[in-house]
């Protein structure tokens, strides 16, 4: 049996231009933070090995000095053998980080485009990884076929099975059912994938183990994968520190917009980045105020109104048009019982050529 941890896209030293200065330096130290939590995690649950499939930091240029500090303490504190294969973002280009920096000695960095491997008979395994380059032109998994050896291959990879990035760094199911490997750890994606069998081969994405922005919401965290001799697990553990959540409330009706949104929000958020989305109709939104009021439950919060007036829907009942006739025929089903309220919501949306139905 063999125990990995598979993390990735860490994002060291993201500059979280879009808040304020102090809460973006704030965000960087946590980073740094997770870091050790994750080497605290590797030593709990008794790794035999960890796998960081890329992107660890947000730019290929050279980080900031308490961070390579912090992130290499915390790679040596975890004492089995850990394998980097660059990203996108911290890809291995003249004096990169992987090439210009002092790394402890457990640690492992793939620095060829090709894929290479490293042999552990201790684990009776392999572990392979390609680094993303300046030159690389074509997948790395392309071609590669695991030798039929009776070992355990696995590959640690930063690359994209949605086809979005160019082609040296597009992956296929097919490429994956093909290459003969027991796992593969992959990065790049920010949501966990959870466990998938291709062929022979299992595959995930940890996702990023702590949220940056709006476009990475929900638990974040990353991945211990227990290889068995017939079967292979994974469970996802939760690292981040601090949530981003976007969350919608339909206000239609509310007296007090304030006291509803305090009812049915949800407690213990304090650390966590909200963007609440009003949806409905009302007469007046103060989103300004609403924020005042909802301040302490939130690390931060944001409201955004997509409220529209209240109207009345049956205004037209009367007219001799189309519209009118339509009106007409659904008060009569609403007089027998009937709630048709939304479905003539819908249809006036259709009839006028609405783009928003007013629910």
């Amino acid at each position: 049996m063999i125990r990995i941890l598979h993390a990735a896209d860490f994002h060291l030293d993201t500059p979280f231009s879009w808040c304020a200065p102090e809460q973006a330096a704030q965000l960087r130290e946590e980073q740094r933070e997770m870091v050790g939590r994750i080497a605290d995690l590797a030593r709990e649950r008794d790794v035999d090995l960890v796998l960081l499939p890329g992107d660890l930091f947000d730019a290929d240029e050279q980080p900031r000095f308490e961070t390579l500090r912090a992130l290499t303490a915390a790679l040596k504190r975890m004492e089995v053998p850990v394998f980097i294969a660059p990203g996108n973002h911290d890809l291995c280009a003249g004096r990169s980080v992987y090439s210009a920096c002092p790394w402890p000695e457990n640690v492992h960095i793939f620095t060829e485009e090709a894929v290479t491997s490293v042999p552990l008979p201790a684990l009776g395994c392999t572990v392979y990884g390609a680094a993303f380059t300046p030159t690389r032109l074509r997948a790395p998994l392309e071609d590669f076929i695991a030798p039929k050896d009776g070992g355990v291959h696995i590959m640690a990879l930063h690359a994209d099975i949605t086809g979005m990035m160019k082609p040296d760094a597009n992956l296929t199911v097919e490429m994956i059912a093909q290459s003969g490997l027991r796992y593969l750890a992959l990065g790049h994606i920010h949501t966990c994938s959870g466990l998938h069998r291709d062929g022979g081969t299992d595959w995930a994405y940890p996702g990023c183990p702590a949220g940056r922005g709006f476009d990475e919401t929900g638990e974040k965290g990353v991945l211990l994968v227990t290889i068995a001799e017939e079967e292979t697990t994974a469970e996802f553990v939760p690292i981040g520190a601090r949530r981003f959540e976007i969350v919608e409330r339909d206000v239609t009706g509310r007296e007090d917009i304030g006291q509803a949104l305090l009812d049915t929000l949800p407690k213990g958020a304090e650390r966590d980045f909200y963007r609440l989305i009003l949806t409905g109709e009302a007469e007046h939104v103060d989103t300004a105020a609403l924020e005042r009021m909802l301040a302490g439950r939130f690390y931060s919060i944001s409201v955004i109104d997509h409220t529209l007036p209240p109207r009345d829907i049956w205004a037209r009942l009367e007219e001799d048009t189309l519209t009118g006739a339509f009106l007409r025929c659904m008060r009569a089903r609403g007089e027998g019982g009937e709630d048709v309220s939304l479905a003539v919501q819908f249809g006036l949306a259709a009839l006028e050529r609405g783009e928003d139905c007013r629910i």
